[in-house]
């Protein structure tokens, strides 16, 4: 059975900043020079720079130099645009003589090999009417955090303001943003592109970050695979490279092997929701799908569609839940594989203790936990306690916001906060949904979603990723030894699916139902492309 550092393996890592130093400090304890490194990004600096701009001879390049390692990134590249035939000035902020290590010695080889330095002692210094047209942001590396200080605001306010704009390439990350959330304190150089070294940053993958790192280019640097593996990160890039762990079709295959879903939601007027979690978990690839409500909405959630099967609860014009699970249901849930919890449930006192009823079963199947059932755990708090390892929570901003016990905005302006408090609350996965879904599961690293897909946003979209998730947990959950990879899996593949809907409505106008009817073609077509061609969220 694999564990979740398996599923890890397969994904780039998302170093925060502390971890990211440690990767450097491994590496230059295995032997290899931090003047080394220094080379390598301003090499894969001037690699990505080139991407853009081919031809750099005879072009004039500002260098904005800061105090720490990006400055001699930015010093150490001044020299190669130098042999380029371009014609650097490196503008530093700090005397040349107070940068000690390895900037110091880039900064002596660039001058000693012609580049001209210019000591910045205030930001309205340079004359900003003769700008050139290109500059490289070199100020603040990853560790920064907290507010920029007056006079680098300044700065990057005249940075900003430069009409016509520049094409600014931000080393690492454009000063100003944070490493992390991927939100300006208070404000960050908006770049035309950034080069991340050695691995993308936590920040700069979440969809709210693209305004200031423009087009993102991740560099390989020289940090040794041993280190990686030795020194693991708290975060993981969740795209469609995960989908290589799905199981391909085998020969010879019947239904069963592909797993039961039972999906309990859809109360009467609520169909609709509990219709769109059944037809994704079978477009997902389940072998069977049943969808269990009160007796008078089981027409309602069929919708037509004769491949999902119905179970009705009590009398044929019953309309709420039972209290207790009654003996039809008992026998299906020992067959089924996964359970879609709370589609269409509503949010009444017989769905409450309908949901308890379940929760309280000894081997129940794993489960996901959507919608209305989100609001009834929140309701009581000690229902949490019920959720097992195997279990997929996926919460919006505002059911999270019900689960935590504050506002919404709250979930929002630190969702790694929020997400790690829902963490503490259950053992199972919790899937923070949103631009940038956000998944983890206890202590673990978490699984960070690059993809921000305005077709995704639409009535019913959760229910289709809650049957997407439903499915796969009964394809694939036997595989693995917790739910995380199951739902970042999903999560992907949800995402995948909205952007192909956004090739047919660019402008939007889908229905969820058509995000569920593109599922399988996505996994059809990640089977065919390269990573570079299709799942990378930004040009590489």
């Amino acid at each position: 059975m694999r564990t979740a550092a398996d599923f890890f393996d397969m994904l780039p890592a998302l170093p925060l900043p502390a971890e990211m130093r440690r990767w450097d400090a491994a590496s230059v304890a295995l032997g290899l020079p931090d003047v080394m490194l220094m080379e390598n990004a301003a090499r894969s600096a001037l690699a990505a720079l080139r991407e853009h701009i081919p031809d750099l001879a005879g072009h004039k390049i500002w260098l904005f130099m800061g105090s720490g390692n990006n400055g001699g990134d930015a010093a150490c590249l001044a020299r190669h645009l130098l042999d380029e035939g371009a014609r650097p000035l490196v503008w530093h902020i700090r005397p040349l003589k107070s940068y000690a290590g390895a900037t110091a010695r880039h900064i002596r080889m660039a001058r000693a090999t012609g580049v001209p330095f210019a000591f910045l002692r205030r930001p309205d210094l340079p004359d900003w009417k003769a700008a050139p047209e290109i500059i490289v942001d070199g100020l603040l590396g990853t560790g920064f955090n907290g507010d920029l200080r007056p006079d680098l605001a300044e700065l990057v306010q005249r940075l900003n303001a430069l009409d016509p704009p520049r094409f600014v390439l931000a080393l690492d990350i454009p000063s100003g943003l944070d490493g992390v959330t991927g939100r300006p304190c208070p404000i960050a150089v908006r770049a035309t592109a950034t080069v991340s070294f050695a691995a993308a940053k936590p920040g700069l993958i979440l969809p709210w970050a693209r305004a200031w790192a423009g087009t993102l280019h991740v560099r390989a640097i020289g940090i040794p695979a041993v280190v990686r593996k030795t020194c693991p990160c708290s975060a993981y890039l969740l795209d469609g490279r995960s989908l290589a762990a799905l199981p391909s079709p085998a020969a010879e295959s019947y239904k069963n092997r592909f797993g039961h879903v039972l999906v309990l939601g859809g109360a009467p007027g609520l169909g609709g929701a509990a219709h769109l979690a059944s037809r994704a978990a079978l477009r997902a690839g389940a072998g069977l799908v049943t969808a269990a409500a009160p007796a008078a909405s089981v027409t309602e959630i069929k919708n037509g569609w004769p491949e999902i099967m119905t179970l009705a609860l009590g009398e044929p014009d019953q309309c709420r839940w039972p209290s207790e699970i009654p003996e039809t249901l008992g026998n299906l849930l020992e067959r089924c594989g996964a359970l879609v919890v709370g589609p269409g449930m509503g949010r009444g006192k017989e769905a409450a203790a309908f949901l308890a009823s379940v929760l309280a079963l000894d081997n129940r199947p794993p489960a996901v936990f959507d919608a209305d059932a989100l609001i009834l755990l929140a309701r009581e708090p000690a229902l949490l306690r019920k959720i097992n390892e195997r279990d997929i929570l996926t919460p919006h901003p505002g059911e999270a916001a019900a689960l935590l016990q504050c506002a919404a905005p709250v979930v929002q302006a630190d969702r790694f906060a929020a997400l790690a408090a829902l963490c503490r609350a259950c053992l199972g996965t919790v899937v923070l949904k949103g631009a940038g879904t956000l998944a983890g599961q206890g202590q673990g690293p978490l699984l960070a979603s690059p993809y921000d897909v305005p077709q995704l946003a639409v009535g019913g979209s959760g229910d289709v990723l809650a049957g997407c998730l439903g499915g796969l947990l009964a394809a694939c959950q036997a595989g693995w030894q917790t739910s995380l990879p199951v739902a970042g899996m999903g999560v992907a593949l949800h995402a995948l699916a909205g952007r192909a809907c956004a090739r047919r409505y660019p402008a939007r106008g889908n229905t969820a139902g058509e995000v569920a009817d593109a599922l399988p073609h996505v996994r059809a077509r990640l089977a065919r492309v390269t990573p570079d061609q299709e799942i990378l969220p930004w040009p590489s």
